[in-house]
């Protein structure tokens, strides 16, 4: 019989990281309070009583230090996961995750590993100060060397965050963290497939959505409701965003002939840009529309009273799904 639980996204991550520090006792995790206190979102909470604190400790407030850590591990033989507290925090190791890490492997040849993976808080709607809210999958997703996932469910998030572990290759992990407390049902014993393998969770015939992490939800909410219109949206979980899975997307967009790529990054040199540009290149023929992008706007990302007018929503998918069924 097949095991299920229900868990929190939050605590789903952490019951995956758990079994896989339980399977490997070469897993660590490292970053700013993720030991006591388990984390500014309590990810981790837990961990330090069952592994001990040289499994599971804290590191300096310094995220240059805490990735030089990690591939210094990886290095001898560790499978670190390190934790950046907050996406915003990421820039001060950018050059350690674009330079070394994401290299190091290619540098020598297939000689040295980097099974790395870097757990990142990301996205808006938590009502945080600067820096707290940000977007900045595109950066790593640009470079060779790195895979970057995002779970937007609780099952995905248990899943996912094993397989990233077990990679040899270095992962970025973006958390949707304002979906942390979204509950879904967890199965224990099967995952669902590879982590870089979109999936179709509503089928539909008129317009393909293609989104990933805490969009997830609002593109379901968006089909819901065209479908009280009489319109019929297939959503698509990317999952993945190096690698896209692009077979999936050009399969669904050969069914409806029209597509919205959404996200709540900027559009401007984004996830959607490349999306938008490799479908129109594979299924140029089945397109009954130009492909329309949804996101944040092209600005920094705006104070908490402000971020509901920055942060896609549903009407916002709709109005791009509007235009495209107007060719």
């Amino acid at each position: 019989m097949t095991n299920f639980v229900e868990l929190s996204i939050a605590k789903a991550i952490n019951a995956g990281i758990r079994k896989a520090m339980q399977d490997n006792s070469k897993v660590l995790v490292f970053g700013e309070d993720v030991a006591r206190l388990g984390g500014v979102f309590r990810v981790t909470e837990g961990l330090l009583d069952e592994f001990g604190d040289k499994r599971i400790f804290n590191s300096p407030i310094a995220e240059s230090g805490i990735i030089g850590t990690a591939i210094g591990l990886a290095m001898r033989g560790y499978s670190p996961v390190a934790e950046i507290q907050f996406d915003g925090f990421i820039y001060p190791a950018f050059d350690q995750i674009v330079s070394q890490l994401a290299k190091l492997t290619n540098r020598s040849e297939g000689f040295v590993d980097m099974p790395v993976v870097i757990r990142v808080p990301f996205g808006g709607g938590i009502g945080a100060v600067e820096h707290h809210s940000e977007s900045p999958e595109a950066y790593f997703a640009h470079t060779a060397g790195l895979r970057v996932i995002s779970p937007s469910n609780a099952n995905d998030a248990y899943w996912m965050i094993q397989q990233a572990i077990k990679s040899r290759d270095p992962v970025l992990f973006f958390e949707p963290k304002r979906r942390y407390w979204q509950k879904g049902q967890v199965n224990l014993d099967e995952p669902p497939q590879d982590m870089h393998s979109g999936r179709i969770l509503r089928a539909g015939t008129d317009v393909t959505i293609a989104t990933y992490g805490p969009m997830v939800v609002t593109a379901l909410q968006a089909a819901e409701i065209a479908a009280s219109e009489g319109r019929s949206i297939e959503v698509i979980d990317m999952r993945s965003m190096s690698p896209i899975d692009f077979g999936l997307i050009v399969e669904s967009v050969r069914r409806t002939g029209r597509l919205v790529v959404a996200h709540e990054a900027s559009t401007f040199v984004s996830i959607s840009s490349e999306v938008a540009a490799k479908i129109t290149e594979l299924a140029f023929y089945h397109l009954e529309a130009p492909v329309l992008r949804v996101g944040g706007f092209d600005v920094p990302y705006p104070a908490a009273k402000l971020e509901e007018k920055f942060l896609p929503d549903a009407d916002r998918i709709l109005e791009a799904v509007d235009r495209v069924m107007a060719y």
